[in-house]
């Protein structure tokens, strides 16, 4: 607001209010003043507002896109199938690995069943 203000000289601002105060006389210009200071107001509440739904409109659309979120979410979609993977295949080998011990012992007793009927 002042920066138009530095390059005017205080002699330049005596000579726009003598100009205005000979223009407009003395009885208008605390009319002109706020009608100014209310222009000015609804100009900087209109600023202020637009600089508000800017923000917001940015929260929305940060929250819509948010990266992290869609990427945890994804990432926890593709784990879960994994990990039930994992458990079913971890439960096969046990199946398996109790497969084979029951055959390897099925066969020591046929060793010894035949070893035995050998012996009598």
């Amino acid at each position: 607001m002042l920066l138009f203000l530095s390059d005017i000289a205080g002699s330049e601002i005596l000579l726009i209010l003598v100009f205005v105060l000979m223009f407009f006389g003395s009885k208008s210009i605390p009319g002109i003043a706020r009608t100014i200071g209310k222009t000015l107001r609804q100009v900087r509440d209109a600023s202020d507002e637009l600089k508000h739904e800017i923000k917001k409109s940015g929260m929305d659309i940060k929250k819509d896109f948010d990266l992290q979120n869609t990427i945890n979410q994804q990432v926890e979609s593709l784990q879960r199938p994994l990990d039930q993977m994992a458990v079913d295949i971890e439960e096969s080998v046990q199946s398996q690995k109790l497969n084979n011990t029951f055959l390897k012992e099925n066969k020591n007793s046929d060793d010894i069943q035949k070893t035995l009927d050998e012996n009598s």
